[in-house]
């Protein structure tokens, strides 16, 4: 773990909340100096602890309305299937998360499509066709609670 002091954890807080902020906006923010917010933020990128920046993007107003957690679970276990499987949902930008999971399902993907005639498209030319898929369970987003993907930093 990188050691990280109170004025690394505010950096990223004010980071999490708008990261087109400058270095100088960031500055008036926490009371150090633009230079010091650039040779910090350097660093924390330089560590991997600000893994990226990216716009985040309404998809209702991208034509995306329908927002699906698809469960799968693989029929034979081996490390080919799980890379074979890896390689495929990366590939798919319909496929906002991935996760590997513990339990009954193997996978849990978070998936992003225009209507249900794209997400069965997917599930079914897509997912079942793999060999190793044994099942696929999928549930629909009804509405969207909470989405703004913050990690809870103790300042």
């Amino acid at each position: 773990m990188i050691a990280l002091d109170g004025f690394d954890m505010k950096i990223l807080g004010v980071l999490q909340e708008n990261a087109a902020l400058t270095n100088q906006e960031i500055a008036d923010r926490i009371g150090l100096s633009a230079s010091q917010i650039s040779r910090r933020r350097q660093r924390l990128e330089q560590d991997g602890v600000i893994r990226r920046y990216r716009a985040a993007l309404e998809p209702e107003a991208l034509g995306l309305s329908v927002t699906a957690f698809v469960g799968v679970t693989l029929g034979a276990h081996s490390r080919e299937n799980a890379r074979k499987f890896r390689n495929m949902v990366t590939a798919m930008p319909e496929v906002q998360e991935a996760h590997t999971l513990t339990g009954d399902v193997d996978y849990l993907l978070k998936i992003v499509v225009p209507d249900l005639k794209a997400l069965s498209q997917i599930i079914n030319d897509d997912l079942l066709p793999q060999e190793a898929v044994q099942n696929v369970r999928s549930s629909i987003a009804m509405d969207t609670l909470k989405d703004d993907n913050f990690l809870p930093l103790t300042l």
